[in-house]
């Protein structure tokens, strides 16, 4: 019998696949979207305001795209190439996107992810 079948992990395969397909068609209309939008607010405003635009759609495209890559990696390490090797590979590539996803959010936020928000850190103290 061809096609999807639970014994021998073939479903994990295509998922994983799958997931891949759809985390370069994010990353794809993210930068399709943020060109647009930046383009759209340039002709609108000034273009630091466009690039700012630019840059935040752009960004949320990527965490996106990044982190269904990382889940895409973890299903097919988990389920069809669980070797050591393979493991450890997946933890560099966890890490790598990890610090990717934290410089994304750096750039749109001007903070890192763990650091509260400016504007709630005031309002905490005010309270």
């Amino acid at each position: 019998m061809d096609g999807l079948t639970v014994g021998d992990f073939e479903i994990a395969r295509v998922v994983s696949e799958w997931i891949e397909i759809l985390a370069v068609t994010v990353i794809g209309v993210a930068v399709v979207a943020s060109m647009l939008s930046g383009l759209i607010v340039r002709f609108r405003s000034d273009g630091t305001t466009a690039f700012e635009t630019f840059k935040r759609y752009m960004a949320r495209g990527l965490l996106i795209g990044l982190d269904l890559l990382i889940a895409a990696d973890i299903i097919k390490t988990v389920t069809l190439e669980a070797t050591l090797e393979n493991v450890v590979i997946l933890g560099l590539l966890v890490v790598i996107r990890t610090f990717l996803s934290w410089s994304l959010v750096l750039e749109i936020d001007g903070r890192w992810p763990w650091q509260d928000p400016i504007g709630s850190a005031r309002e905490s103290t005010r309270a």
